[in-house]
């Protein structure tokens, strides 16, 4: 994916009507339309949507979700569990919040893959498939969001059928193995790197860019501004000389819908507050906001916590990869748990209380956890505590898509090395996301070659679950 485009300064009708780039590879909204269209389409989709939730570096299951306070020392850390408001379920002591609500989801804690590596295990988890090469992050096989995509390509709600919000150059599609490999640049996400808890926030490529904001001075000002834009292209004939497909894109890129959904002003401070005023939370609000909006499949990095103001702290990380040699998993820990446990129930109590949870499947994870038992760094400012990569054991957590919650599916041995029962694997989670999407998992699409590939090649939905 080549580097975004940005339209600075005044934008005259001339330059407003090119804004449809969307890096990539020079291709414009309309010419995606375009090509989308010509791919064909399917059936009308169920009202069903998906926040993703991904945790890139793999998270500790044995600080969040697994603990094993009666596995020995080296293995079960120094964090201990509390109970939760569900009788038998227990969390991590850092989860205070996770405690209160686990009612309202679903805990997943047999699910496996075998591949180590940060690239191997994200394509594995990412596509559903056995990736070609162990590493690298540069797809063989379509991403799961770009399959969702080229399955609901006639849905036209207003809004992108897929975003993925990231911190910056990490909102690229190969950066988490995101690509949609043979199916084609048209059928990857609509990319977001801002930070949305900025008070300077803008979604490039659509809003006017940020001179222009502030030019404008306000989102009435800039509503307006689109409002007198648009009467004044169709007053003047252009868009009778567009194209259908041009005028498609023009609608989404000016539409009062798409402007909107992004507005965060429109929430209540206290909620804001709630989800937490820094990337993440602000993030997961504006998922929220999207799926209401018609998105189908709405990606949040949770990756560096330590922006918008947040404190890096020492001995901490950037993201989820604990390893000794990183940071000591401890520090880092009582950092990052508080931000992420205060946006992730924020966002659970959310859905619940807008009456979400059968629209709306929320899906967290990382592509592996963490090694069972603790590594040990010595370093010129101490000794460091970690996990190492191990994606034989992970736990992940889901909330609506009209499924049970309050429960917890499957477990690890006594020292959370592997799956004890219910052994899972990532296309069984996928089989259930297809399922609450109403995508047929049996369905093909053409690779490279011209031979049709089964768009998840093994894996059922969760009976739990559904």
């Amino acid at each position: 994916m080549n580097k975004m485009k940005t339209c600075y300064g005044p934008a005259s009708r001339r330059s407003f009507l090119k804004m449809g780039v969307l890096g990539v590879s020079g291709l414009s909204l309309a010419e995606v339309m375009r090509m989308q269209a010509a791919a064909g389409t399917t059936s009308a989709a169920p009202d069903t949507s998906v926040i993703f939730v991904w945790l890139a570096g793999g998270p500790p299951h044995m600080e969040t979700y697994d603990m094993k306070p009666d596995a020995p020392e080296d293995y079960r850390g120094q964090f201990r569990p509390i109970s939760t408001n569900v009788p038998g379920i227990e969390v991590c002591e850092h989860l205070p919040l996770h405690a209160k609500c686990a009612d309202k989801y679903t805990l997943i804690r047999s699910i496996a893959h075998t591949f180590n590596d940060h690239g191997g295990g994200s394509k594995r988890f990412m596509t559903g498939r056995i990736p070609a090469t162990p590493t690298g992050t540069l797809n063989d096989s379509p991403s799961v969001i770009s399959i969702v995509n080229k399955m609901r390509e006639h849905v036209d709600a207003g809004v992108p059928n897929c975003v993925t919000m990231a911190n910056g150059g990490r909102s690229n599609v190969d950066t988490y193995a995101q690509g949609a490999a043979y199916l084609g640049m048209k059928y990857n996400y609509f990319p977001i790197g801002d930070d949305p808890s900025s008070p300077n926030f803008a979604v490039r490529n659509m809003f006017l860019g940020k001179t222009a904001e502030e030019r404008l001075g306000d989102r009435r000002q800039l509503l307006s501004s689109l409002d007198q834009l648009k009467s004044e292209v169709d007053s003047s004939g252009t868009m009778e000389a567009m194209d259908e497909f041009s005028r498609k894109a023009f609608g989404l890129l000016t539409s009062a819908r798409m402007h909107e959904a992004f507005d965060l002003s429109r929430e209540p401070q206290a909620l804001r507050e709630r989800y937490g005023m820094h990337a993440w939370g602000q993030r997961a609000l504006m998922a929220r906001r999207l799926v209401e909006a018609g998105c189908s499949f709405v990606t949040v990095a949770m990756e560096n916590p330590y922006i918008s103001g947040v404190k890096y702290p020492k001995n901490g990380f950037y993201n989820w990869d604990s390893h000794a040699v990183n940071c000591d998993l401890w520090t880092d820990a009582r950092h990052r748990f508080p931000i992420y446990d205060k946006a992730i129930t924020a966002l659970i109590e959310d859905l619940h209380a807008r009456s979400l949870t059968k629209k709306v499947l929320l899906v967290v994870t990382g592509e592996f956890g963490r090694s069972p038992k603790i590594s040990v760094s010595q370093q010129a400012d101490g000794t460091r505590y970690g996990r190492e990569h191990w994606p034989q054991a992970m736990s992940v957590l889901v909330c609506g898509g009209g499924m049970r919650h309050g429960q917890v599916i499957g477990s690890t041995n006594d020292k959370g090395e592997h799956p004890h029962d219910r052994p899972l694997t990532p296309n069984d989670l996928w089989a259930t996301v297809y399922k609450h999407l109403g995508i047929d998992q049996d369905a093909t699409i053409t690779d490279y070659t011209g031979r049709p590939q089964m768009l998840l090649p093994f894996g059922e939905p969760i009976r739990e679950l559904i």
